[in-house]
């Protein structure tokens, strides 16, 4: 008797183990479960101030409101924000350390020979947070006035006229090269130390012409000492209602934006993704952050991941033909 008691008792808990397994895969556990729970990291790969700074801090700040959990930024310039990237990439895949990245990391695949990290590979999109796009600007010294005037004088003098940009292997500089290729002018490229200084030279004369973002040139425009040729995006700008875009002027299919979006390390559960995708899609409709983006002549995006991939690919792809064309290389 007490045998058959001691066998029933383990068919019994057995039974309960099997059934406590079966609920268990039944029941998977949701990685975005009680996330966050500590404090996230958004590292950025330039300096502070910069507009990308300023967004990544729009973001945090809302975030932490949100979620009752400190969420910082860490400013880790180089390298082209190379360093930044290479951080997030090995980071723990968990969300709490995020990527601002942004149209660098799509050119420097291109420009850089020996990356440590693929833009493609290492990061999983969350959201594109914003696009500006460039306007092209000359000095009121130069004799033009429209992008079809600009291009006949640089026809007629192939290599004289000059353009600034921010530094090499920049989205201004690759603007300048795709301008280049697109219409089979030449021209010399002047980098500089950031974008302030290439602004100045082109008002000064120094330099004849440039593609900036429109926050930066605008006062400028409006106060006559820059004059706009064309804005290189899909559509006019509300705050340039008379510059027409490329297309409009005479080049097609001509769109350079200084973009930027939220990026967590390869690995992360799509759960989290998601869960950060949400919250961050809820900011970006907020009123005073539109303001805010608007104030900058940007505007925000709040795409979803997949589309944020393909954009990314897109981006990676388009600038690779130009840096092949144009035989940039940075290391």
């Amino acid at each position: 008797m007490e045998r058959r008691a001691f066998f029933a008792g383990v068919v019994v808990c057995a039974s309960a183990v099997s059934t406590v397994n079966r609920l268990a895969v039944a029941q998977p556990i949701d990685p975005a479960a009680g996330f966050p729970s500590r404090p996230i990291r958004i590292i950025v790969g330039f300096a502070p101030g910069g507009a990308t700074d300023l967004v990544a801090r729009t973001v945090a700040s809302k975030l932490q409101e949100a979620w009752g959990q400190p969420v910082t930024v860490e400013n880790k310039p180089g390298a082209g924000s190379n360093i930044a990237a290479e951080m997030v990439a090995r980071a723990e895949a968990d969300g709490y350390t995020l990527l601002l990245g942004t149209v660098a990391n799509a050119t420097n695949m291109s420009l850089y020979r020996n990356l440590k990290y693929d833009v493609q590979r290492d990061f999983a999109p969350i959201t594109q947070l914003m696009a500006a796009p460039s306007v092209l600007v000359v000095s009121p010294a130069l004799p033009v006035e429209d992008l079809k005037g600009l291009i006949a004088l640089a026809r007629s003098r192939p290599g004289v006229l000059t353009y600034a940009s921010s530094g090499a292997g920049g989205s201004p500089h690759l603007a300048g090269e795709l301008l280049e290729q697109r219409t089979g002018i030449q021209m010399v490229h002047v980098p500089y130390k950031g974008a302030a200084p290439a602004l100045a030279d082109v008002i000064s004369g120094q330099v004849n012409l440039g593609f900036m973002t429109a926050l930066s040139a605008i006062p400028s425009m409006q106060a006559g000492r820059l004059r706009p040729i064309a804005i290189a995006a899909s559509r006019r700008l509300p705050q340039l209602p008379n510059v027409p875009t490329m297309a409009e002027a005479g080049v097609p299919d001509f769109e350079v934006s200084s973009w930027n979006g939220l990026l967590a390390p390869g690995r992360t559960p799509a759960a989290v993704v998601a869960r950060l995708h949400r919250e961050v899609a809820k900011i970006l409709a907020m009123p005073d952050v539109r303001e805010r983006f608007a104030s900058q002549a940007a505007e925000p995006v709040g795409s979803t991941p997949e589309a944020f991939r393909s954009y990314i690919r897109s981006e990676v792809e388009r600038w690779a033909v130009v840096v092949k064309k144009a035989d940039i290389t940075l290391d």
